[in-house]
């Protein structure tokens, strides 16, 4: 890892609509803040432009949610149709009270509202056609980071990595960070077991979240609220582990001591 790194969010980008080439919009980006892509950038997009971009968006308007949705609607205080997208998206619900649900989103996320987004993106957005719509995950964040780096490479010659990333809200400690839903071009995990520590203990449990550390990182420049700031670059990294996916962070069932 290097001592000395950069965040810079990258300046121009504008709201992002289904169809939209974030790839061409990062470049555009990169010029509007003074910078030349490099190798060895990795950049950090919010899943929410990656998921508009995709289209992710989806009408409510017509839906007719089902007993289940209406039951839960009823005891949380929420859409009925907002919750028949959340079980749409979901393995199971793991808890829920007033204008709350925790569920386990088909990839394997515990998230608020299955990732529906309640900011920046209305929980029903009103569409210029007048339809009401939520936005989801993408169906795949890291087939999407690997989509976009595909794309780097092809405008500018360079090696850039790519992490797709929100903000979750973490069990029992307060605030959301930022961390790693898809990645390209890195290590998601790096696994330290086996290697010394400093006085020449052996590892045997150390894993590091480094996509999500990176994540973390990046969202002190993006921001959580109105800051418009949905891509950043951090430069100064490097690292010599495998590449591998975000997929990779979600720890499996047998491994869970709380599900």
């Amino acid at each position: 890892m290097s001592s000395q790194l950069t965040i810079t969010g990258l300046a121009g980008i504008p709201l992002v609509q289904p169809g939209f080439d974030l790839g061409q919009l990062t470049v555009d980006g990169y010029a509007a803040s003074g910078l030349e892509p490099q190798d060895g950038d990795v950049l950090v997009v919010a899943q929410k432009i990656v998921s508009k971009a995709e289209g992710r968006l989806v009408d409510v308007s017509a839906l007719e949610p089902s007993a289940e949705a209406i039951a839960l609607a009823t005891e949380t205080e929420k859409d009925a149709r907002l919750v028949e997208v959340i079980l749409s998206e979901s393995r199971r619900i793991v808890r829920h009270r007033p204008n709350l649900i925790i569920a386990e989103h088909k990839l394997g996320f515990v998230m608020a509202n299955a990732g529906i987004d309640h900011s920046n993106v209305a929980p029903l957005e009103q569409g210029a056609d007048g339809t009401e719509r939520v936005l989801l995950l993408p169906v795949d964040p890291d087939a999407s980071a690997a989509r976009l780096r595909q794309r780097l490479r092809d405008l500018t010659g360079k090696d850039i990595a790519v992490i797709v990333s929100d903000s979750f809200g973490r069990p029992w400690r307060r605030g959301t960070v930022g961390i790693a839903l898809g990645a390209a071009g890195l290590p998601a995990v790096i696994d330290w077991r086996g290697l010394p520590d400093l006085f020449g203990r052996t590892l045997e449990v150390t894993e590091t979240g480094f996509a999500d550390e990176i994540a973390a990182a990046a969202s002190l420049v993006m921001g959580q609220a109105d800051e418009g700031m949905p891509i950043a670059v951090v430069r100064g990294l490097a690292w010599s582990a495998p590449d591998c996916p975000a997929a990779d962070i979600v720890r499996p069932p047998e491994h869970d001591l709380f599900r």
